[in-house]
């Protein structure tokens, strides 16, 4: 099995901005659901700051809670 490495840390980010959206929207499923890190290989420590983002993101509009 290949593990695969955090996209966050092998781009060395301090910090996930929610108004990226581009890099943001790459972690969503279909249906504007985030992927469980397992599935997207992001470290727990950037999950966490990657779920903050994403929540920031859909308060301010820049991101649909729930995509059809």
């Amino acid at each position: 099995m290949m593990m695969k490495t955090c996209h966050f840390c092998t781009n060395n980010a301090k910090q996930i901005d929610y108004k990226d959206t581009e890099t943001l929207k790459k972690f969503l499923d279909p249906y504007a659901k985030m992927v469980k890190h397992s599935r997207s290989a992001i470290c727990a420590k950037h999950q966490r700051k990657f779920a903050v983002a994403v929540k920031r993101a859909r308060f301010m509009a820049l991101l649909p809670f729930i995509s059809r």
